[in-house]
Order: C-alpha cells, then structure tokens, then sequence
C-alpha cells in the first residue's frame, strides 16, 4: 500500500485540529509543516509550527514549482513545501491542514491527495463552537460565518465530507476513509 497525502479542509471551530491530533495519536502520521515568509511568534521554533525563510527565497522556491499549494495574506507568504511532503511520504501518510483555496491547488498538484472537508452539523452549532472560544468578537465571528458558508460551498469538489458532531464518530470515519482508500489503492 502507498502512503497517501491527506487534506482536511473545514470552516473555524469545526475541530479540524482537534481531529488532527487524534490521527497523529492513533496513527503512523506526520504532519505537513508550511513555509511562511513572516517572522516568527516569541514561542514558535523554526521547523515545528513553520519553516520561516526570507520572501526571495519563497518567491524562488515558487518560480521553480516548489510548492503544492501557497497563498498571501496581510502581506506574507504562506505555502506547503513539495520536497518535504514528498519525503515525508516515504514514510507514511502524511496529514495537511489548510483552507478550501489550498487543497484544491493541491488536488491540482498533486491529483492523488486525498481532500476530506470537516463540516459542522449545522449553523447553529458552529456560531455556539465559535462563540465558546470567547476569544472572539461579535463581527470576528461574523467574518469567520461568512468564510464559512464560502468554504462548505466548495464540499462538492472534495472526496468525502465528514460532519463532525460527535468528535469520536468523526475521527473513526476519518480513519475508515483513509483505510478503504489505502485498500483500494487508488
């Protein structure tokens, strides 16, 4: 059986992460670590949470197809390296956490990853998952709603959709998909 590439793609406070850490405990996974071109947080260490490199050699990793997916925001580089994923592959399956935009220039790039969207069970409980954080304003989380409706319109293009209701039944659904697709190796 191959290794695969997986996207989980899904709105904020849907627990996208929260499933993540599950399948790293119960499985042979590693997690993609991204380049960014911004500097880093006092807590953050270079190769862990991201690999931080100066824009030329963003842009240079870019002009020479070096990225699966990228995107800029608030004036940074952001993007998931092609050569670290593909080592990492080498030795298991490898996990990606990122927004619809990226895991779809994935699937271009890399037309084999596997793209799951993590869906809430509905409106209602995202706004109260989101509202439970209490790290977040009234018109933040509006933002975050309207993001929302935008990325679960894109669920059709993904392989499979899991609603995470119960995080338990979610992550063994996650664990089911991956398996069946190792099975029928496609």
């Amino acid at each position: 059986m191959r290794n695969l590439l997986i996207v989980l793609s899904g709105p904020s406070g849907v627990g996208k992460g929260t499933i993540v850490g599950e399948l790293k405990k119960r499985g042979n996974y590693s997690l993609s670590v991204s380049c960014t071109t911004r500097a880093p947080r006092e807590c953050e260490k270079d190769g862990e949470a991201y690999f931080f490199i100066t824009r030329e050699k963003f842009e240079e990793m870019l002009k020479n197809g070096g990225f699966l997916e990228y995107s800029e925001h608030f004036g940074n580089y952001y993007g998931t390296p092609a050569a670290f994923v593909k080592e990492k592959l080498k030795y298991g399956d490898v996990l990606l956490e990122i927004d619809v935009d990226g895991a779809l220039q994935v699937k271009r790039s890399y037309p084999s990853a596997l793209l799951i969207m993590i869906a809430p069970p509905s409106e209602e409980e995202l706004i109260k998952r989101l509202k439970g954080r209490g790290s977040e304003e009234e018109d933040k989380i509006r933002e975050r709603l309207k993001r929302a409706s935008y990325e679960l319109s894109k669920k059709e293009e993904y392989d499979y959709t899991v609603i995470n209701d119960d995080l338990g039944e979610a992550v063994g659904r996650v664990e089911r998909i991956i398996k069946d697709r190792k099975e029928k190796g496609i």
